[in-house]
């Protein structure tokens, strides 16, 4: 269900601003022909995570059957910026046929989180199937006494960018939906080192919540996929980079109706760098 691509990244400063975006989103894009359809997944990508001097960033915002090479502009009422000082500032992005892309002012030193925020996407037909929610094709026929409903699709996705001296009050979360409270600093994923995240859902630890992680390969059909990561009883989870470069890291949570709630399909999808071990941020 997860897909991306994207190649390693070694630079400890603006790891994407040395290379040519356009030229790896192409060399990538070259592979897709052979890979089978897959689901879309959301992704945000800046063209830089550690920055120093620069005063803003751009970002990229899409749907892709192989993350990072974009095919599906993503659109969304609520793009915003949480600075260093906890304060959200609206993003205008420009929509084009396969991406937006956005600017976003950095103004102090500190970490900022770039979010899509929740957005409401398609509603389809979904059966709650040996106790797993389940999309299904309404012509297929289900199990005795299982009746499909209609699950609403709501997805996030971000990214932490730093310019100048980490900081951690943008990484506070939001307590609504599904997300990831970063406890090792975005900044500090070193490769070979473990880095420790919690799954929240509505702001309390999501226990036994799957995490798909890969990590980015420009130019080759498949990326380099890490074994399914499964959260622990307080919803806390560990994943090592093997090597440094550009990761992507997924999270599905469906729940069923509630009231006045229809069911819905919660979809988080958050782009980390990692650099080597014994830098610095």
């Amino acid at each position: 269900m997860l897909t991306i691509e994207k190649d390693a990244m070694t630079s400890t400063h603006r790891p994407l601003r040395q290379l040519s975006l356009t030229a790896l989103l192409g060399a990538a894009a070259a592979s897709l022909a052979a890979v089978p359809a897959l689901a879309h997944s959301p992704y945000l990508l800046p063209n830089g995570f550690a920055l120093e001097k620069e005063d803003h960033v751009t970002v990229e915002a899409s749907f892709s059957e192989h993350v990072f090479v974009p095919t599906v502009a993503m659109q969304s009422d609520d793009f915003h910026l949480v600075g260093p000082d906890g304060k959200a500032v609206p993003l205008k992005p420009v929509a084009l046929r396969d991406l937006s892309i956005m600017e976003a002012s950095l103004p102090a030193e500190g970490t900022y989180r770039l979010t899509s925020g929740e957005r409401q996407g398609r509603v389809a037909k979904a059966a709650l199937i040996d106790g797993i929610w389940e999309f299904v094709d309404p012509r297929r026929p289900m199990p005795a006494g299982v009746v499909p409903v209609d699950m609403q699709s709501i997805t996030k996705a971000e990214v932490y960018v730093t310019r100048g001296k980490p900081s951690e009050t943008a990484l506070a979360p939001v307590g609504k939906g599904i997300e990831y409270r970063a406890i090792t600093h975005p900044s500090a994923i070193r490769a070979g080192q473990p880095a420790e995240f919690e799954v929240l859902f509505d702001g309390k630890p999501l226990a036994n919540a799957e995490v798909e992680v890969e990590a980015a390969r420009a130019g080759e059909v498949e990326n380099a996929r890490l074994p399914i990561i499964t959260s622990d009883a307080k919803g806390r989870f560990t994943v090592t980079a093997p090597e440094p470069g550009l990761y992507f890291a997924m999270t599905r949570h469906r729940v069923g109706a509630a009231g006045a709630l229809p069911a819905r399909s919660y979809t988080y999808a958050l782009t980390y760098s990692v650099t080597k071990r014994g830098t610095r941020p």
